[in-house]
């Protein structure tokens, strides 16, 4: 992985603010298409039809993983 990011140019430090905006940014609501939402800005139209279409917009909520811990431990990695 070191290999291809000097080949990129890609710093380690780059990459660990990347990931910590992914984080910070990290998606509340997604569907069956991949269509995510972190719930800031203005409501997608994906979710809104649903909404308007009598779906409850906790269906879509993603729920919680380990994931955000794992890639939290990825980022330590590289610092």
């Amino acid at each position: 992985m070191r290999r291809r990011m000097a080949e990129f140019g890609i710093t380690p430090e780059a990459l660990a603010e990347s990931i910590q905006y992914d984080l910070d940014h990290a998606p509340v609501y997604r569907d069956a298409f991949g269509n995510e939402w972190n719930g800031s800005g203005a409501m997608p139209n994906w979710l809104r039809a649903a909404r308007d279409a009598g779906v409850n917009t906790d269906f879509f909520r993603i729920a919680p993983t380990a994931a955000g811990q794992a890639t939290k431990r990825l980022i330590d990695l590289f610092r």
